[in-house]
């Protein structure tokens, strides 16, 4: 098992992973695109086993207003086949100890159970837009006091649900 920065190679191989991940949401697939596609800064890796990418991680900036505050660990996946085998939980430590992560504030939505277990804390500030009550919002290196809400870079936005065609309306006699 090898863990290495995405490559154009291994690009189109997350993205076939990330569809395995989630497979009922085309969600994180197209947001991982729309990223590369407009060029957002992100620092993202991929664990490679007998030429196949099994995992991914990436981090994206976070904002306070125009300020950078942070990163947003987000998305995070293993190949179905591969989950509850520990290589989620070493891909995060690996990610966790690289320059550009380890000294920054870090922010996730999941499950808390989980990322405690790697030194995330519950967050009640910055208040996160995607979470009610930040009850699976968290954080690391957190020195915020004051309350704003965080900031994602713009493909994070849920796509827009497709409008309902207008119906001719019926007159009541």
């Amino acid at each position: 098992m090898k863990i290495q920065k995405v490559t154009d190679e291994t690009r189109v191989k997350a993205y076939a992973l990330l569809q395995r991940a989630f497979p009922s949401s085309d969600y994180e697939t197209t947001l991982v695109k729309k990223l590369h596609e407009n060029g957002r800064p992100m620092h993202e890796w991929v664990c490679i086993h007998v030429g196949k990418v099994i995992a991914y991680i990436a981090f994206t900036n976070a904002y306070h207003g125009n300020e950078l505050c942070g990163l947003h660990l987000a998305p995070m996946a293993v190949a179905p086949d591969f989950q509850k085998q520990g290589i989620g939980s070493e891909l995060l430590r690996f990610a966790l100890r690289q320059e550009a992560i380890k000294n920054q504030t870090l922010f996730v939505l999941g499950e808390p159970g989980y990322y405690q277990r790697f030194g995330f804390a519950p967050c009640t500030v910055p208040i996160c837009p995607f979470d009610n009550n930040n009850a699976h919002f968290l954080s690391m290196r957190n020195e915020s006091t004051v309350s704003f809400v965080v900031g994602y870079e713009p493909e994070f936005v849920p796509l827009a649900i497709p409008p309902r065609p207008k119906t001719k309306k019926r007159r009541l006699r």
